[in-house]
């Protein structure tokens, strides 16, 4: 799992996050909130991906979502009753609890990425290997070096048309470093 992520931090992304977004279940302001007031359960709470892998877990849902209002998970049980899990978090505040909320944008959102952690509990197939990983990143690589010529053949050619011989030439030396550096 990623470096635990500090109360604080935590707090300030609850905040944030019930300013700006509707729940779909009143009840999940009031945990919410009731997480604001208690440090010792927040510190035991992970944002989350797929949260319902975990042994115990809420997902929670914005108006904007199309996902399921609420769900809490314990072990093989699962419920839509927001009162037995903020029942559940009282009786047990030292246990886990892993939380996914599910908002338009949630994975571009900067905010939310500054708490949310890998979820330890993801069956292998849905995670991602190092191998995929590293082909991934070459093929990133591979895309920006191929835009970067294509970028640079379009300027060799405005400067072709506009007759600009120095810059023709400085442009021509770059594209003929970069298929040097390339083999």
């Amino acid at each position: 799992m990623t470096a635990m992520v500090p109360v604080a931090a935590k707090k300030d992304f609850v905040r944030w996050f019930l300013k700006r977004y509707k729940l779909k279940r009143r009840e999940c302001v009031w945990i919410l909130n009731y997480l604001l007031s208690h440090e010792q359960l927040l510190q035991n709470v992970h944002f989350t991906d797929e949260a319902h892998y975990c042994p115990r877990a809420m997902v929670m849902s914005t108006t904007g979502s199309e996902s399921i209002p609420f769900r809490f998970y314990k072990g093989n049980l699962m419920t839509a009753d927001a009162e037995k899990s903020f029942h559940d978090l009282r009786l047990h505040p030292d246990d886990k609890m892993y939380i996914q909320l599910n908002f338009s944008n949630s994975h571009s959102c900067p905010e939310y990425a500054s708490v949310r952690e890998e979820n330890p509990f993801l069956p292998d197939y849905l995670q991602v290997s190092e191998g995929d990983r590293e082909i991934a990143e070459r093929l990133l690589e591979e895309s920006a070096a191929l835009m970067t010529v294509d970028m640079l053949m379009k300027r060799v050619d405005e400067a072709l048309d506009t007759n600009d011989k120095e810059r023709f030439i400085a442009l021509s030396a770059l594209l003929n470093d970069m298929k040097v550096s390339k083999n």
